[in-house]
């Protein structure tokens, strides 16, 4: 029987609740509610498994995990266990002290969604006035507790145009790495693409800038960059390959190969309240599905960036081809390549302001 290399990080999906209303939020559809997330107890037990089976990393994630109450607790928890902790936020919820405690608690890492690079287009985007004020405040706050920041710039067709000013304030802000990073249509940003989608004009303006201030700010701000997957003529290396790097923990416990992997009707997912996390990371028949190339079709078996991408996204296959152990359209060998290209296009074209915002904002509990 094969044996897998664990996991190198878990992303804990502490909650779904969030005063956002984000556009291109990759959360599902249908969003899990407060009285089924996992308790402080459960959640610890899944980073003591976690850690037991020889993860590196803890990414706590939402939905806005500063929500919940408990994340001091569970920071400190993993820190405890030798687990790298990361906090993935919108910062709309954090003050200066919520930040030091969890420092205190033994954060090392932040990293601040930043949908805009001023209060209008923000606002826009996420349905939330006044969350860009909140989000600088929040910046300066990491930045005085000494932890780490990464800024992650989310790229739509009404900011693109500001990408220059949103590079210059993650220097400002004194992040070490920027995120570039166009909108992936999963969730809400599959339902609002026609809304978000940039132009094939506006990403090529985009990849000089990014080119020439990687250039210029070598040293100073590492920048990412990740193009909308529609205009790519070869899939990204979606979560580093179907269950290997990555583990993905809903609210309720469900554990996932990734976090839109649930839209893949026909496999059947694994609850951390039925089973332990090495034996669904090991044996679980979601992770199996598509793990390796076994369920590769010839193209992309014979390829020799098999073992670069793994055959791309799954979700995107199903999304967009009708079938998840499809060649990913955004690949060039893909049938459906140049229509989703075509798509694109056209929907960029066409310029649609029209949002749909999801209404699933509980307030912070207890």
């Amino acid at each position: 029987m094969t044996v897998h290399p664990p996991p190198v990080a878990l992303l804990c999906e502490l909650t779904h609740r969030c005063p956002l209303r984000c556009a291109y939020c990759s959360n599902p559809l249908a969003l899990e509610g407060a009285s089924d997330e996992l308790s402080t107890g459960e959640w610890m037990n899944l980073l003591d498994q976690a850690a037991d089976l020889g993860v590196l990393q803890v990414h706590f994630s939402g939905g806005e995990p500063t929500v919940r109450q408990d994340l001091a607790e569970l920071v400190a928890h993993a820190a405890g266990r030798g687990l790298y902790t990361n906090l993935i936020t919108s910062g709309v919820l954090l003050g200066a002290p919520q930040i030091m405690a969890l420092a205190e608690a033994g954060l090392e890492h932040v990293q601040l969604g930043l949908p805009d690079c001023e209060e209008e287009g923000s606002t826009f985007i996420t349905g939330f006035k006044g969350g860009f004020a909140r989000k600088m405040t929040t910046a300066q706050a990491v930045r005085d507790a000494g932890l780490a920041l990464t800024v992650n710039a989310v790229i739509t067709r009404h900011n693109a145009a500001r990408l220059p000013r949103m590079i210059e304030m993650a220097v400002d802000l004194g992040a070490r790495r920027l995120e570039v990073a166009n909108v992936q249509y999963y969730g809400w940003g599959l339902k609002n693409r026609a809304a978000l989608m940039p132009s094939p004009d506006q990403l090529k303006a985009m990849t000089p800038i990014v080119q020439e201030a990687r250039e210029r700010l070598k040293g100073v701000l590492v920048i990412d960059y990740v193009i909308p997957d529609y205009y790519a003529k070869r899939p990204k290396s979606c979560m580093g390959g179907w269950g290997q790097q990555f583990v993905n923990v809903t609210p309720s416990g469900t554990v996932l190969p990734c976090h839109a992997a649930e839209t893949i009707p026909h496999l059947s997912f694994d609850s951390l309240r039925e089973r332990t996390l090495r034996d669904i990371w090991e044996h679980g028949m979601a992770f199996a599905a598509y793990r390796g190339d076994h369920w590769m079709p010839s193209t992309c078996k014979s390829c020799d960036r098999k073992e670069i991408d793994w055959g791309g996204c799954r979700c995107q296959a199903l999304a967009l081809a009708g079938d998840a152990a499809a060649i990913d359209p955004t690949c060039v060998e893909s049938p459906y390549h140049a229509t989703i290209r075509a798509l694109a296009e056209a929907e960029a074209e066409a310029g649609s302001d029209a949002i749909t915002y999801r209404s699933f904002t509980l307030p912070r509990t207890a």
